[in-house]
């Protein structure tokens, strides 16, 4: 199975080691963020009736940009050679194939 992500973010490692850890995002989820922004809607602060629904926007808003920051995402450790040797950025789109061993003998 092959699944694509996009290069979230890059960190040293913690104990300063020869590593980093790079944190991916499923491109899949990061297009349906960019498909649907929040929007604001200052009408509504106009209006006494509708500010209801701007504390429910307000709330939306909120609750899925703690969705973004919060775990559940994707990280690798990876050997600070492989890592200048595949010059990674952030926003790289890059590919994970994974596979299972048939040849298992436990």
């Amino acid at each position: 199975m092959r699944k694509e992500f996009v290069i979230k973010r890059i960190d040293a490692s913690p104990d300063s080691a020869h590593y980093v850890i790079v944190s991916l995002t499923s491109s899949k989820d990061l297009k349906e963020v960019n498909k649907n922004p929040f929007q604001f809607d200052h009408s509504k602060m106009t209006d006494p009736a509708k500010m209801g629904d701007m504390a429910k926007d307000l709330n939306k808003m909120l609750s899925g940009m703690g969705g973004m920051m919060a775990g559940g995402g994707t990280s690798l450790k990876i050997d600070m050679h492989e890592y200048k040797e595949m010059n990674l950025s952030v926003g790289d789109q890059v590919y994970l194939d994974l596979t299972k061993d048939e040849n298992t003998g436990v």
